[in-house]
């Protein structure tokens, strides 16, 4: 598959898909094979690959695996039980993530609308092009909100079409149906810079990193939607460091930052605004503790994490 101009090109393929058909059964078989322990308790893990998929657990498996990761070979010791308490943690784990992304979501929605509405005195700025950089942009912004009137079944905005003669709800009732990337370019395409400037301030960070920022958790929001692995993975999108903040932050140089450690101290540093007495870091802290063969070293936490800046 090559990409081309944005456009994605499939290049059709000689070679077909060698793997049949499997029943959970024989996976124990080929997971035993491999030297993956079950100790005694093979019935369970059945019920556990036929509720859950092989598919999905697989990713589980991987952390176990020997180098040459390709021999699928598991370390010495490694037992199924391992990989359910992965499987738990990432579940749990997700939630939790999700539960603090969602504040910022909502923040951002009500920070953008009201900010606007104040700044133009106008509540219905956000379908006015006057107030729009680049005119591709906004057209496009405007064909999702269209989208999204056209299909709700939300009763506020079949109460606004039935009792007034606006073509348009006010833009807070158009934020609330809008998904959250469309909204973020909707912020992206300000034409007043020091509008932009108050929304990411008003987070602590300069508009260039919030956007950034808001491209990444949105990201991560969709892994935590569709239940996706999400712990110890590798995220493509990198963000902009933060060169000047209004809070705590963390040691850069000590940081990946396509690892989970710099998103959850993102998720951290905007509660400063959102929810300054949260209780992020101690619902975290007893998360890891309650999983203790979770290697959160694979997630990009540095030792003593908990007394960088930003968690402190």
């Amino acid at each position: 598959m090559l990409k081309s101009a944005g456009r994605f090109i499939f290049i059709p393929m000689t070679t077909k898909f060698p793997k049949g058909f499997l029943t959970p059964q024989e996976h124990i078989t080929l997971l035993k094979n491999r030297g993956l322990l079950f100790e005694g308790k093979e019935q369970k893990a059945a019920t556990y690959l036929k509720n859950i998929g092989y598919y999905r657990l697989s990713a589980y498996f991987y952390p176990l695996l020997q180098t040459p990761k390709e021999q699928h070979i598991f370390k010495q010791g490694s037992s199924f039980r391992n990989v359910m308490n992965m499987y738990r943690f990432d579940r749990k784990f997700r939630v939790l993530v999700f539960n603090e992304v969602e504040k910022i979501e909502v923040a951002f929605r009500s920070c953008i609308t009201n900010m606007a509405s104040e700044a133009f005195n106008d509540i219905f700025w956000m379908t006015d092009p006057q107030y729009f950089a680049d005119t591709e942009k906004f057209n496009s912004s405007m064909a999702a909100i269209n989208s999204e009137l056209d299909k709700t079944k939300e009763d506020f905005i079949k109460h606004f079409k039935t009792s007034y003669s606006d073509p348009y709800p006010p833009s807070w009732m158009i934020a609330e149906i809008l998904p959250f990337g469309n909204l973020r370019y909707i912020y992206d395409n300000l034409k007043s810079s020091s509008l932009k400037k108050q929304i990411a301030q008003y987070f602590g960070l300069q508009p260039k990193v919030f956007f950034s920022w808001l491209i990444v958790l949105g990201g991560l929001r969709n892994i935590c939607c569709h239940h996706s692995r999400a712990w110890n993975r590798i995220l493509p999108v990198i963000t902009q460091n933060p060169q000047k903040t209004s809070f705590g932050w963390i040691d850069i140089t000590q940081t990946d930052n396509r690892r989970m450690y710099y998103r959850l101290c993102m998720i951290k540093y905007l509660l400063f605004t959102i929810s300054p007495n949260n209780t992020f870091k101690y619902k975290l802290k007893d998360l890891i503790a309650a999983y203790p063969t979770i290697d959160i070293k694979a997630m990009g936490f540095p030792e003593n994490w908990d007394n960088e800046p930003v968690w402190r």
